[in-house]
């Protein structure tokens, strides 16, 4: 594998993404005086990113497994426009050990993780073990991948049901199966083990112990290969179908003790594998038992940085591309303090009124609220056509203020203003959570928002989420 390019070889950033990282990273690269070059499908060619990129590439169809997730695609493109750096951002290709080696070894710059890191963090089942040797507690489960169903059946005995049956390679909760008995563990294992070689090429499954009522707590870490720090924690357990769609920082309800606890545990499984780049320790927090645990850590950035950012002021995307150039961490642990309440919420395509099902089609009009400590990371302008072929994020409308109620109250009236018409969005869905007293108690868990979903009705429409 070729040496790291030393930092003053950035010039030229190809960004092989989408959406609103894509024009995140961007603005960040233009911030540190970087050209960029933006990559794109043929559905993308008029998306915000390509538009602010001092370049852009067709890579190739619309679909993503024709164009985004196609390492040599990306790395021709960059090969054509003079790159020597490649920012993979989040999904897609960012977290692929072999995506992350053939780039070095074509004599560019990765801005994430060596693909060793990957190969050891990535990998569930191996990041287990990885935390395990670094003292840092898992949760109950099998030490590796799990060969068979007779395997599994084995293990479960040993582990108890409820047990989670997981993809080894997996990621955005897919791969992922709740089985309470044996014979429900017979059929799910099949299920999974299919699920995780459809989406992720790899059938491998693990199992680990099902933790009722659980609160997501992940912790950000920045690492250059030598230091680590970690920048506190954020809380995410508002989901639906596994998927985020709230985040806040720091969490809710969480006291000094357990904070320092679980920031000191992912900066020792951090240093153990000597990490470099942006990346995110992700815990399961059982509140009745004080008790947290490893799960997974994601190397690369999270969607939900924004609310780190908000509360610590360092930029990440942007340290993130120093440290790949070859920059030594220029922060102190002690250089980071927490300031205020921040609250992230996920704006998608999708009509609440049909289960949530993404819809595509063109944004008429769009309101962007403002005011103090409001951030909107999006992709959107108008005119602009949603493609029916990727996620449907849309934008992460961001409230900071000084204290956690205040920041609630600041977001309710952002959403009461923000304006997208021309699609249906989930904007009715987060208004009236602002609203819920479990929410603004923070009582909730990873559970909360389906049962809340299923006791009630959403009664709000899109126009009353939105300013007159």
């Amino acid at each position: 594998m070729t040496d790291r390019k030393p930092a003053g070889r950035i010039r030229r950033l190809l960004v092989a993404n989408r959406g609103e990282i894509a024009v995140r990273i961007i603005r960040a690269a233009h911030e540190l005086g970087i050209q960029t070059i933006q990559v794109h499908s043929q559905a993308d060619g008029d998306m915000l990113a390509a538009r602010l990129a001092g370049e852009r590439i067709e890579i190739g169809p619309s679909r993503a497994n024709k164009s985004y997730l196609r390492p040599e695609a990306i790395l021709d493109a960059a090969r054509r426009t003079g790159a020597d750096a490649i920012h993979p951002g989040y999904g897609f290709l960012a977290e692929n050990a072999e995506f992350a080696d053939m780039t070095e070894n074509a004599g560019l710059i990765f801005v994430g993780p060596s693909g060793d890191i990957m190969r050891t963090m990535g990998d569930k089942a191996r990041a287990r073990k990885a935390a395990e040797t670094a003292g840092v507690p898992t949760v109950p489960g099998s030490r590796g991948v799990v060969a068979d169903v007779d395997e599994a059946l084995t293990l479960a005995e040993a582990i108890g049901y409820p047990l989670l049956l997981k993809a080894t390679a997996g990621g955005g909760g897919r791969g992922i199966r709740l089985a309470s008995n044996p014979a429900e563990l017979k059929d799910l294992f099949i299920q999974a083990a299919a699920e995780a070689r459809a989406a992720f090429g790899d059938p491998g499954i693990y199992l680990e112990r099902f933790i009722p009522r659980a609160r997501h707590i992940e912790v950000q870490v920045l690492g250059d290969g030598e230091n680590v720090i970690h920048l506190f924690e954020r809380e995410c357990s508002l989901q639906r179908r596994r998927q985020k769609i709230w985040e806040e920082a720091p969490a809710a309800s969480l006291d000094d003790d357990i904070r320092q606890r679980l920031c000191r545990s992912a900066l020792e499984l951090a240093r153990a594998v000597r990490y470099r780049g942006a990346g995110t320790v992700e815990f399961l927090y059982d509140e009745n038992r004080r008790a947290f645990y490893f799960i997974e850590m994601n190397t690369r950035i999270q969607v939900e940085h924004p609310v780190t950012e908000m509360v610590t002021g360092i930029d990440l995307v942007r340290e993130m591309i120093r440290i790949a150039g070859g920059h030594r961490l220029s922060l102190r642990q002690e250089d980071i303090r927490l300031t205020g309440h921040a609250i992230e919420c996920r704006i998608n395509a999708e009509d609440p009124a049909l289960d949530f099902t993404p819809v595509p089609g063109t944004v008429e009009t769009l309101h962007i609220p403002g005011g103090p400590g409001l951030r909107f990371d999006t992709m959107l302008y108008p005119g602009y056509t949603i493609p029916p072929f990727y996620d449907s994020l849309l934008g992460k409308l961001i409230a900071w203020d000084h204290s956690r109620p205040q920041a609630i109250s600041r977001m309710a009236r952002a959403l009461r203003e923000m304006r997208i018409t021309g699609v249906p969005t989930t904007l009715p869905l987060l208004l009236e959570l602002t609203g819920a007293a479990d929410v603004r108690e923070g009582a909730v868990h990873t559970g909360w928002l389906e049962e809340w979903l299923a006791s009630k009705t959403l009664d709000l429409p899109l126009e009353k989420a939105a300013c007159p």
